[in-house]
């Protein structure tokens, strides 16, 4: 195991080694940093574990971000529900899949540890991260875990059987006012192939933690984390007319489905668009004037793209991001960075956008990750 263990972590470096960074800062003394808001948005704690089974909650500090951190240590990652209480995690972990095949079959955790390959950095978000003032329900983490056509083709499925269903254990001894029970997603079996869906044993070079779903979770890169099942212990191969699940329904608003649809099949992948926000405002003291500097992040959609628009007022004119490097893959975050010298004192808000009409930008056109700053001095 520690031979494995340390050609995992290999691994990982040099696919860290491939993130793309920004430009240097610029030649001047750096002053501090500029506090980012939004309005009516309550502060709160950040890289901190906020209350516990479905209510839980830990955001990452988005503002810390720099191009070597974008792969977010173990215990930073953000936190959507905790493990819940009533897992027996000292039991041996057993999948058992089943449904509409010809042989049921279960795979215990010591074969999915046997089999796990590394699976590169790939970045959660959950639906759910509407807090202005940092966004922090996403990060990003080295993966190792067993592709999920390699599970499913072992039960040898059924001519009907068109979608699986993803369970995990969600029994919490205590009820959520505010979340339901029932950590499970369907998917048809080409979603699951395309994305290029595994069950996660390890992450960050060892394995799960509890409350990032030891033993196993689903990881779907470009989905949003509601679909990224935890604590996997079933799949089952269903036909077409399987109702949705109580996650989904739950979910439905967020992933921007049309209603709530009774029928699974009628639901639209829950996939990120591509999305970016600010995540600090340096000031610096160039050549004897003030000059800032808005630092950012961007992820998700299908087809990598760095035409990244940037403005500070709706009667300003967007202009180009002056530093943001094409990403050779979309699983995962890059950064950018904007030189910036406001007109005068005042409030402004940094909005994005990206020039290319052929990538969808749901969030973006919303400007839904829109930040608030305020200058006092220029």
């Amino acid at each position: 195991m520690a031979s494995r263990r340390e050609f995992l972590r290999t691994s990982f470096a040099a696919a860290a080694a491939l993130v793309p960074v920004r430009s240097g800062p610029p030649q001047g003394r750096l002053l501090g940093t500029l506090p980012l808001t939004g309005r009516g948005a309550p502060q709160l704690p950040l890289d901190t574990l906020l209350g516990s089974g479905l209510d839980a909650r830990q955001f990452l500090d988005l503002s810390a971000l720099t191009p070597e951190t974008l792969v977010t240590p173990t215990g930073r990652f953000y936190i959507r529900t905790r493990r819940p209480d009533r897992v027996d995690l000292n039991r041996p972990w057993t999948i058992t899949v089943r449904g509409l095949v010809r042989r049921p079959v279960d795979v215990p955790l010591a074969e999915l540890m046997r089999l796990a390959e590394p699976m590169g950095t790939v970045l959660l978000e959950c639906a759910g991260n509407t807090n202005p003032n940092n966004f922090g329900l996403m990060s990003a983490a080295q993966w190792a875990g067993v592709p999920m056509r390699h599970i499913l083709s072992r039960a040898a499925p059924l001519p009907k059987a068109a979608r699986v269903l993803v369970s995990g254990f969600d029994d919490h001894s205590q009820p959520s006012p505010s979340s339901v029970a029932g950590a499970s997603w369907i998917f048809s079996i080409e979603q699951l192939d395309t994305a290029g869906a595994f069950l996660a044993t390890e992450m960050n070079g060892e394995r799960l933690s509890p409350d990032h779903g030891f033993p196993a979770r689903l990881v779907v890169p470009r989905w949003y984390g509601c679909a990224c099942t935890k604590w996997v212990n079933e799949i089952v191969f269903v036909d077409q007319d399987e109702p949705a699940t109580s996650q989904m329904r739950e979910f439905a608003v967020r992933t921007f489905q049309q209603g709530r649809p009774e029928l699974a099949r009628d639901y639209a992948p829950a996939t990120m668009d591509v999305a970016a926000t600010a995540v600090r405002v340096e000031k610096w003291l160039v050549d004897g004037n003030i000059v800032y500097r808005v630092i950012g992040v961007m992820w998700g959609g299908t087809r990598p793209t760095n035409a990244l628009l940037i403005r500070f007022k709706s009667t300003e004119p967007w202009v180009r991001v002056e530093s943001c490097p094409l990403p050779s893959t979309t699983t995962t975050w890059t950064m950018w960075s904007h030189t910036w010298q406001p007109a005068s004192p005042g409030s402004y808000q940094i909005v994005l956008r990206v020039d290319d009409p052929g990538i969808p930008t749901g969030r973006l056109d919303m400007y839904f990750y829109l930040r608030e700053v305020r200058v006092d001095e220029v």
